[in-house]
């Protein structure tokens, strides 16, 4: 398809970071998008403010707070959004909480057990939550499609024990979802993006004179995630993991800058 032009999406955990950069990049395409999130207001990281960039790209942006630890706000959620449009064409899993403070470095015993209720309880079950509520809205749609926002630390040690559970749950999750919606015709993908300058890591590479020249941006991570969702053959792909390092080289993608960061994984496992 030439374009995503009134194609309903949601995109969890938007009001910064990746999720922000994806729901951006489908309003490029023309989407209408609800983001999804806590954070509400005129900030630089609220759902709101992501709506307002996302209109300005050419889409529709719509903003719903939801806390997505909240079983209930999470069905109400999605129960507001098959009332106004009646289906849901793209479901994009990204919602995730960073832990206070970050569990980066140390052993499994120096974090509190909090730790992986932030990272497993948001970053993975909030996701088979939605997905769960989201189905009865995508089976409604005639393309609809799922995209889980993952990481390479589903794959090799990242961060934390618990961080890695998180991921690599996840990836399963994702393979095994799509198992059971070929059947409905709903193609699943994860995503894999690279170092990624959010927020979050430009605040943490202040502190901690990070070089973060090759990262990646939201997004160009936005961009790399609208464009898989434009194949017509994204079927094809149910299941795998996408690497956005490839998607930017296999769709020519540039980030807002006119650039594109050339650094590849070196542990990167095929």
């Amino acid at each position: 398809m030439d374009s995503l032009e009134g194609q309903i999406a949601v995109v969890t955990g938007s009001s910064r970071g990746i999720g922000k950069g994806i729901a951006i990049a489908l309003g490029e395409k023309g989407c209408t998008v609800y983001s999804t999130g806590r954070s509400t207001g005129d900030g630089d990281r609220t759902i709101d403010t992501t709506a307002r960039m996302v209109t300005e790209a050419g889409g529709e942006g719509r903003a719903i707070q939801c806390d997505h630890g909240n079983d209930d706000e999470i069905e109400a959620l999605f129960k507001q959004i098959g009332d106004e449009a009646g289906r849901i064409d793209i479901l994009v899993n990204n919602v995730y909480k960073i832990p206070n403070p970050p569990a980066w470095g140390g052993g499994f015993w120096d974090h509190p057990i909090q730790v992986w209720d932030d990272q497993v309880g948001i970053g993975l079950r909030a996701h088979y939550v939605a997905s769960w509520h989201a189905a009865q809205w995508m089976f409604k749609s005639d393309n609809a499609r799922m995209l889980n926002v993952s990481s390479p630390g589903g794959q090799s040690y990242h961060f934390s024990s618990s961080y890695g559970s998180g991921k690599a749950g996840l990836d399963r999750l994702t393979a095994d979802m799509a198992i059971e919606l070929e059947p409905k015709g709903v193609p699943a993908c994860v995503l894999y993006p690279g170092s990624v300058a959010t927020e979050f890591i430009q605040d943490a590479a202040e502190e901690r004179e990070m070089d973060l020249s090759q990262s990646q941006t939201p997004l160009l991570v936005g961009r790399s995630a609208a464009s898989l969702l434009m194949q017509d053959d994204l079927m094809s792909r149910t299941g795998s993991i996408q690497w956005v390092e490839d998607l930017i080289e296999e769709f020519d993608l540039y980030d807002e800058n006119g650039s594109r960061p050339t650094q590849r994984y070196a542990e990167r496992q095929r």
